[in-house]
């Protein structure tokens, strides 16, 4: 006698990039996988959902398509529910996706699931919101409010590029006064982040050995005097390894408190979601997530598989 099939709220959000995907063929997948999708009305808030069929138990698993603004706004549902999560990458960038090892092809991502394990990951927290990847101060957040969502559907992880080009040319720095550990600094710069996650940004790294599931929270602030400076830093901000130069504040913490004169906002998995003074902390294993095993994952300058999963048509960019 077979087993019965385990059930999986499927939600995909359609106004992700690729949110026209057709479904069917992932139904056919995860079905022959011996996993039976539950589909809510397409309006239906995420959120709402995933508590709704939690309380009822009747479903096993989430599996959310849709970009990292997608997982950001499902985080705390998904929390409270307890039910793992899989992912099905249709956004522009797929950063959680890309730091998690995952396939960035959404029905690759899909026969993945019915024999995939869930692995416990940690979460960002900064002023009650959950986060998966990084939340940033400065120069990121001001690119957050400048990148449209039609701007990322029509031109992808370029929309960034572009964006960022109009956004630097207005950047100007500012101070904010850290406190982590039992010290208290103030500092000049661009930008602050604070990471959770691997990657951010569709292709930087927030630093190169840091994982999802590391239980620590990793900082940098861009102390640079110049905006060509930033330019020049690109290819470290691309590999991680950006805290060794000397414009370069990083050090890795488990709370943190940034403060800023006025309040700047801060950006959450592309999202602006809060503002200063922002509180940050790391909830480390506190959401079960589909994924390959840790040993699988891209490791410390895997450019090559970087550049062939953010450009697949062309080839793997110079580092």
């Amino acid at each position: 006698m077979s087993a019965s099939p385990r059930r999986a709220l499927l939600i995909c959000n359609a106004k992700a990039r690729n949110g026209s995907l057709d479904l069917d063929e992932v139904r056919g997948i995860l079905r022959a996988g011996g996993i039976e999708p539950v589909e809510p009305p397409p309006d239906a808030d995420c959120r709402d959902e995933i508590r709704a069929h939690a309380k009822a138990k009747d479903v096993d698993l989430v599996i959310l398509g849709g970009g990292d603004g997608t997982m950001n706004t499902a985080a705390p549902a998904l929390v409270e529910s307890g039910l793992p999560l899989a992912i099905l990458p249709l956004g522009t960038a797929n950063d959680l996706a890309r730091s998690l090892g995952l396939p960035l092809d959404p029905l690759a991502a899909a026969r993945f699931i019915p024999t995939a394990e869930a692995r416990p990951v940690d979460l960002g927290w900064v002023n009650g919101h959950y986060y998966f990847n990084v939340a940033s101060i400065g120069f990121s957040a001001e690119l957050a409010g400048e990148l449209t969502a039609e701007s990322k559907k029509t031109w992808g992880v370029l929309g960034y590029a572009v964006a960022a080009i109009r956004v630097l040319r207005r950047v100007r720095p500012f101070t904010v006064t850290i406190e982590h550990d039992g010290t208290v600094e103030k500092v000049t710069t661009i930008q602050v982040s604070v990471g959770n996650g691997r990657h951010y940004g569709g292709g930087m790294t927030v630093e190169e050995t840091a994982t999802v599931d590391d239980g620590k929270l990793d900082f940098y602030s861009l102390e640079v005097t110049h905006w060509w400076r930033l330019i020049a830093l690109l290819p470290a901000l691309r590999r991680g390894t950006h805290g060794r130069a000397a414009d370069v504040r990083a050090f890795q913490t488990r709370e943190i408190t940034i403060s800023t004169r006025k309040p700047r906002p801060v950006n959450t998995d592309g999202e602006l979601t809060t503002h200063t003074p922002a509180h940050f902390k790391v909830f480390p294993k506190i959401l079960r997530v589909f994924a390959p095993e840790p040993a699988s994952r891209p490791g410390p300058f895997d450019l090559t598989t970087l550049g062939s999963r953010l450009f697949p048509t062309s080839e793997t960019p110079d580092p």
